[in-house]
């Protein structure tokens, strides 16, 4: 084929993209987004009734809340590589067949092992849900103002899905019981399967030999630190503790020494000197770190410290979630004028004045304390989400799209659950009872305040380095 030929077919393949194939490739990638974090986060309202109807203790509660972190952080790299490889549109379909199969096997648990297993598996389903949406996104839509817009819409249904999944399934429980709330993330996999096969196909023009060593490797190493972290909240120093993490330190070590000795690495380390890089994966970090963790434990929070019920709760923790979906809606023009980086930066400096507004809870305080704390944080969260996900796919090239996603999301659930760790080992320092959570509450949101000018003073650094951002 000439060289003419080949270009004309490259521009008639960028102009169906920039029409209604790219829109219909990005709603149903933001659909797709916005079913696994609703999946994430529905757990919060129905764990109780769970752990009741199958007898489960303080651990069950524990790995049922944060198990799909566990299979998240494990898969999102690998996941990511393969949809290079192999097509953003198969991973996408398989891994929404995957998690509509997960999800029923957590409707018919007979045992919370089971329910347990459930969740970690929808997490590995959902990375390839998570890697293979942004990955189609970065394809359909060249650098461009219609990308940052497109990565705007992709952010906001990660904050759409965090508030329709808590209280969608607290109203389906109430109805229909804990079951009920599975059925339904089974039955809506199911459908994305025919919408993503309904999308134009997208892989890396050089296909990659995989590195299968290197993804094991990380695989391990996720694991290890992920599980750590979990088991961390019940007590630091038990070897069901100190294991997982040892043994996630040396895997990590042990993937780092492969990825250097390979010609075709999952993850090419020197990508590491590219400051937006950096900028990428140390925001989706501290998103994790610094506003999940928080918002994971708001909940609990408001329950035991302010009494407010379990589905009052969830509602409350919309005002942070649904502030931080229109944020990134509204200002998708802004996005597209200012470089991702610079919204980065702007967004966890609003996210650190909410969570410090978040501070001075005492007994007798009232849950509405709370209200203009999480609304600053929610736009805060919703600058960084609109931004985030452009930054991931402008810091690699093309054909990486599908391992800058998964990057990027790994750091992201790998800092939530560090920050869960550290949240709730903060909160519980203050001392028994209501008055000691509030007291370890006002201290959480201080170092999470704190570490949010942490994110935006190393993107604002990552920033300078980049001529031109």
């Amino acid at each position: 084929m000439s060289t003419v030929a080949a270009h004309g077919i490259e521009r008639a393949r960028v102009r169906v993209r920039t029409g209604a194939e790219a829109n219909r490739t990005l709603w149903v990638a933001a659909s797709g987004t916005l079913l696994v974090l609703a999946v994430f986060s529905a757990v919060v309202t129905t764990v109780g009734d769970s752990l009741r109807s199958l007898h489960g203790g303080v651990a069950s509660q524990t790995w049922t809340l944060s198990g799909m972190s566990l299979g998240l952080a494990v898969a999102l790299l690998t996941v990511g590589a393969l949809a290079d490889a192999f097509g953003r549109r198969r991973v996408l379909v398989i891994a929404g067949a995957a998690l509509a199969i997960t999800s029923a096997l957590g409707a018919v648990a007979p045992t919370m092992g089971v329910l347990v297993a459930a969740r970690i598996l929808q997490g590995a389903a959902g990375a390839g849900v998570l890697a293979g949406s942004l990955g189609a996104i970065g394809d359909a839509f060249p650098a461009g103002h219609r990308r940052a817009v497109a990565a705007s819409v992709w952010g906001s249904a990660l904050g759409a899905g965090i508030a329709i999944g808590p209280l969608a399934a607290g109203a389906l429980a109430a109805w229909l019981g804990w079951r009920s709330s599975f059925w339904l993330e089974a039955i809506a996999a199911a459908a994305l399967v025919p919408a993503a096969a309904s999308i134009e196909e997208s892989r890396a023009e050089t296909r990659r030999t995989l590195d299968l060593t290197g993804a094991g490797a990380l695989a391990v190493a996720m694991a290890g630190l992920t599980a750590g972290l979990i088991e961390g909240r019940q007590s630091w120093s038990a070897p069901g503790t100190v294991i997982p993490l040892a043994g996630g330190v040396i895997f990590l070590g042990v993937f780092v020494a492969i990825e250097l000795r390979k010609r075709e690495p999952l993850i090419e380390l020197a990508r590491f000197r590219n400051p937006l890089f950096v900028a990428s994966l140390t925001g989706a970090l501290f998103t994790g770190l610094a506003v999940i963790g928080l918002m994971s434990f708001t909940p609990l929070l408001l329950q035991r410290g302010l009494h407010v019920s379990v589905f009052g709760s969830a509602a409350v923790l919309a005002a942070w979630s649904g502030t931080s979906v229109a944020v990134a809606l509204a200002t998708r023009g802004l996005v597209g004028r200012r470089s991702a980086a610079a919204v980065v930066v702007l967004g966890f400096a609003v996210s650190a004045a909410g969570e410090f507004a978040l501070a001075g809870l005492g007994v007798g305080s009232s849950w509405t304390r709370l209200l203009p704390g999480l609304v600053i944080l929610g736009v805060g969260s919703g600058l960084v989400n609109a931004s985030l996900g452009r930054l991931a796919l402008e810091s690699v090239p093309r054909d990486r799209a599908g391992m800058g996603s998964g990057a990027n999301n790994t750091a992201r659930y790998l800092g939530g659950a560090a920050g869960v760790a550290l949240v709730v080992a903060l909160a519980t320092s203050g001392g028994a009872g209501a008055a000691g959570l509030l007291a370890g509450w006002n201290t959480a949101v201080v170092v999470c305040g704190a570490l949010c000018i942490v994110a935006a003073v190393i993107a604002a650094a990552c920033r300078a380095a980049t001529p031109g951002t």
